[in-house]
């Protein structure tokens, strides 16, 4: 006898387990997704998850904008 496993027809998280919340975009780190996306995802229709899985990659450059670092330490 075999068992099957039952799966769920949606789209998979994009979590990578990476959960840090980026001080001033407000957006995870890891997955770019806002705190409210992450904690609705189980509930979202798989339509709305479509939309924002599409938004995630126009999201990530926003996180690799340098803040300064040792140049603007000298500059100031």
């Amino acid at each position: 006898m075999t068992d099957t496993v039952w799966k769920r027809n949606e789209i998979d998280s994009p979590c990578i387990r990476i959960c840090v919340v980026h001080p001033t975009e407000r957006i995870c780190t890891g997955c770019f997704r806002t705190i409210d996306e992450i904690s609705r995802w189980s509930r979202m229709e798989s339509d709305e998850r479509a939309q924002i899985m599409a938004e995630l990659p126009a999201r990530a450059p926003n996180l690799s904008k340098r803040r300064g670092g040792r140049a603007a330490r000298l500059r100031g």
